[in-house]
């Protein structure tokens, strides 16, 4: 076989990117959302998402398009997670502190690791179940330094819980696309999402913000939501919903140094203690190796691929020397690799 990155390693470097982006864009929205309405934040947070999507289709020819047979799912994250969730995020921004909201984003990661292991089945094992509750016990930690310093507005982390709610399932749900081309489902969501809150920004007769603000917005979606997204939808094809999802609990930690960056307070040891917990998750995840002899049934399914794998062993005439996408068939196989819970690991253990 020949050499290749580690499908976990791969998956957790681009879910912590993803991580990066969006964590640092939560003390920059409550900063440049300051005084706007709920809608009318989502609104251009979304536009700026729809924006860099449109830059970067061209080239976008190797990735599988989206399919009629994807409006449902597609509707469905643009309702929990380019409407409910920015909305109500943004709403309790104004009613927070920007570190204690983005701690509290920590319990995205519960939700969608739940329901990855109840949607599909993603195997959750001792080494994964220890990442996971040392990201948790990290963002515990945070939360209670928050607390401690008096800085907890119930109402607004409220809102914020509900917010992590909305993007779990949105989280989930992304799983049954992550094989489409990643800019098109972002550019579709971002769009949609964009139109639904403007709408809902101008019936609620919101104000809109001057110039800079506006700007700073478009730039915040463009990289926090727009690029975070196309991150983490192409760590879920390499590392699975619950293992992304569980690496991009290191956004809130982000979050809050990007709060205290901005001069909202000073750290603390236990600020320190959560984050340390935190990093140590995020290691297991990035070493994980899981390999065993397993069975693949026979398939058939579209996404870009390449013929080195071990796992796509159709012919072609003549063959392409990269990556390229079409329907394809896979016969029954049975081997042993290093694998993660991708399209084509989907075994019961």
């Amino acid at each position: 076989m020949s050499a290749r990155v580690s499908p976990t390693l791969r998956g957790g470097a681009l879910a912590l990117l993803a991580a990066t982006l969006f964590g640092l864009s939560t003390p920059l929205v409550q900063r440049f959302g300051e005084g706007l309405g709920p809608f009318s934040t989502a609104a251009l947070l979304y536009a700026g998402a729809a924006l860099v999507a449109l830059l970067q289709r061209r080239g976008a020819g190797v990735e599988a398009p989206l399919r009629r047979s994807d409006a449902p799912r597609l509707l469905a994250m643009v309702a929990a997670g380019a409407v409910i969730g920015p909305v109500a995020l943004a709403w309790g921004l104004q009613r927070t502190s920007g570190a204690s909201a983005s701690l509290l984003l920590t319990l995205e990661a519960v939700f969608t690791a739940v329901l990855a292991w109840r949607w599909y089945g993603e195997v959750l094992d001792g080494r994964v179940k220890t990442a996971v509750a040392l990201l948790l016990a990290g963002g515990a930690l945070l939360v209670l330094d928050q607390g401690l310093a008096g800085q907890v507005q119930l109402l607004g982390l409220l809102a914020v819980a509900v917010a992590t709610v909305a993007w779990g399932v949105d989280n989930t749900l992304s799983r049954g696309v992550a094989e489409r081309d990643p800019g098109q489902v972002v550019l579709v969501k971002a769009a949609l999402g964009a139109s639904v809150t403007t709408a809902l920004a101008l019936a609620w007769g919101e104000p809109w913000p001057a110039l800079l603000p506006a700007l700073a917005l478009l730039a915040v979606g463009a990289t926090g939501y727009g690029l975070s997204l196309r991150f983490y939808l192409l760590a879920q094809r390499s590392f699975g919903a619950a293992r992304t999802g569980s690496v991009f609990a290191f956004a809130p930690f982000v979050g809050a140094l990007g709060a205290l960056a901005l001069g909202e307070r000073s750290g603390s040891g236990l600020l320190l203690a959560g984050g340390c917990l935190m990093a140590a998750g995020i290691v297991l995840h990035l070493v994980e190796h899981h390999a065993h002899e397993h069975r693949h049934e026979a398939l058939d399914h579209e996404h870009v691929h390449t013929h080195d794998d071990h796992h796509h062993l159709h012919g072609h005439h003549p063959m392409p020397t990269g990556p390229h996408s079409h329907p394809h068939h896979h016969s029954p196989l049975r081997h042993s690799h290093p694998h993660a819970p991708d399209a084509h690991h989907t075994h019961r253990h």
